[in-house]
């Protein structure tokens, strides 16, 4: 059984990052395995947690085409219709609830 490297908060090498800076430098992980881990410190609860990536075998992020693009409407569209009385709320249906809000909590009349 393999451990990766735990480093600390700001001690991490050079050449490794996290998700959010491969993304925020226009990279993807590209199925490569996690290298090292990044914890930070909590007062009373357990570290954070990242997993670092090694940046020269990150990949460009894919382009969004049309096709993904409207397949992330339709996605969104479908979240936003409540399944009890088929109106659009104006607002992603939260999953706590499964319904819109008047459905969920309706009124005593």
């Amino acid at each position: 059984m393999s451990t990766l490297p735990v480093y600390r908060w700001r001690f991490a090498p050079e050449g490794l990052a996290t998700f959010r800076q491969l993304r925020a430098a226009g990279l993807r992980p590209a199925g490569q395995p996690v290298v090292a881990q990044l914890e930070r410190p909590r007062r009373r609860r357990g570290p954070l947690v990242a997993f670092l990536y090694r940046i020269d075998l990150a990949a460009p992020v894919r382009p969004m085409t049309p096709a993904r693009w409207a397949a992330l409407e339709r996605a969104n569209a479908a979240r936003r219709i409540c399944p009890e009385c088929g109106r659009d709320p104006g607002y992603r249906i939260p999953p706590s609830l499964g319904m819109c809000t008047p459905c969920a909590y309706p009124t005593a009349s």
